[in-house]
């Protein structure tokens, strides 16, 4: 909102963190994929073009038909809010991770507008992954790569020394002290 004061200390320097992420271009990348995928052009900063939700829930009906049964026309907020929330609970449903998702408030209030960027983008993932044959957005959505190791190779790796622990080339710390030694004073003396 506007109307906020802009805040000290430690808000003043979460939000001016959120917004050193910020990347313009990974916004452009996340409205042009969005329009090429509803067929409609969307323009202007993406928190004005996606404020009332509408945009996103087509994007995930085009990704998941039926996802948002009822998308809601209404200028009021609450449910302009409810749409947002109905394509963040359709993207969950679709596989999306919700960590990497964003709040309602991020986008309706731009209280964290990189965060929204980056939940569209993994939409975009999780699209190619699924194989929506439409327009592509990113890199491509790893895919596990399990593999499983006979006894005998477990065995065998345990004796091996990992590079990252390290080696101290017969090196110990026998005879080593810090600091000065305790002084102990003897009164009889």
């Amino acid at each position: 909102m506007s109307d906020r004061p802009r805040g000290y200390g430690m808000t003043a320097e979460v939000s001016d963190k959120i917004q050193g992420k910020y990347s313009p271009e990974l916004e452009r990348e996340a409205r042009e994929w969005m329009g090429d995928v509803i067929g409609e052009t969307v323009e202007g900063p993406i928190q004005d073009s996606c404020k009332d939700g509408r945009i996103l829930c087509k994007l995930i009906n085009v990704l998941q038909p039926g996802s948002v049964k009822k998308i809601n026309e209404s200028k009021m907020a609450f449910k302009q809010m409810e749409n947002i929330g109905n394509f963040l609970d359709a993207c969950v449903t679709y596989g999306v991770p919700k960590t990497d998702l964003f709040q309602t408030v991020d986008l309706f209030e731009a209280q964290n507008i990189p965060q929204v960027v980056n939940g569209i983008h993994a939409v975009g993932r999780k699209a190619g992954k699924k194989g929506f044959n439409g327009p592509t957005i990113g890199p491509k959505e790893a895919a596990a790569n399990k593999r499983d190791f006979t006894d005998e190779q477990l065995k065998a790796g345990q004796n091996v020394i990992g590079l990252q622990m390290g080696s101290n080339k017969g090196a110990s710390q026998t005879g080593m002290s810090y600091g000065a030694p305790r002084q102990i004073h003897d009164p009889t003396a």
